[in-house]
């Protein structure tokens, strides 16, 4: 029973519609992650006169022996920032288009339906025997 209701709710269309979302999101946010880190921070960095943000830090406690360097890495944090915006963006820029195609489908007049001759025929006989 208990199987046979897990198989109805995991195919329902929007389970499997969320399900490739879901797949097709963390592509899209890997595709992004790359154009931020490998095309847009170099060229932010060129512009900053060779900075990379991903080295930006303030160091609280230097590496000493076997310690680790103990530091807020703000440079990675804003690189993250900008990776969020960007899907942010596009993200809101494919629900926009969606939105634009649904609302047109929306809009467009129902086809009028004609009825052919047999229902009509059918339609008179009907209210004839509706008056008797």
């Amino acid at each position: 029973m208990m199987l046979k209701e897990f198989k109805e709710f995991a195919l329902k269309g929007n389970v499997m519609d969320l399900a490739v979302g879901v797949i097709i999101g963390a592509a899209f946010g890997k595709i992004v992650t790359s154009l931020v880190n490998d095309i847009i921070m170099p060229l932010i960095s060129i512009l900053t006169g060779g900075v990379s943000f991903a080295d930006l830090k303030v160091v609280i406690t230097p590496a000493q022996g076997d310690l680790v360097e103990v530091a807020f890495r703000y440079g990675s944090f804003i690189q993250t920032v900008v990776d969020f915006l960007i899907i942010a963006f596009s993200i809101f820029m494919v629900v926009r288009l969606f939105s634009k195609l649904k609302k047109k489908q929306e809009e467009a007049p129902a086809p009028v339906v004609v009825p052919t001759q047999e229902e009509v025929l059918l339609t008179e006989i009907r209210d004839l025997l509706k008056e008797k």
